[in-house]
């Protein structure tokens, strides 16, 4: 995303040619073959496809939280069906 002065400005989505805002979210992230999930992720957001986009800084400190998730101290669970196997 570029800054010109004070404001931030977007770029149009690469898939759709979207509007992308800025949002805070929580997000999977995939790292060495293991899924964290991250809350309060600033965000960037495609409003036309739901692409998402994040800033180099943002990607790397989610790098660093990923290489120390023995140290997550807050679990969730949720329910997991497979759908190849899962009854109609």
């Amino acid at each position: 995303m570029k800054s010109n002065g004070k404001k931030i400005q977007a770029d149009p989505c690469e898939y759709c040619d979207g509007t992308v805002e800025l949002r805070q979210l929580r997000v999977p992230f995939h790292f060495k073959g293991s899924t964290i999930y991250v809350d309060n992720v600033p965000v960037w957001v495609c409003k036309k496809c739901g692409e998402r986009y994040f800033d180099a800084p943002v990607f790397k400190k989610l790098e660093d939280i990923a290489r120390q998730r023995q140290r997550i101290q807050k679990m969730v669970s949720f329910p997991l069906a497979d759908y190849a196997t899962a009854p109609i």
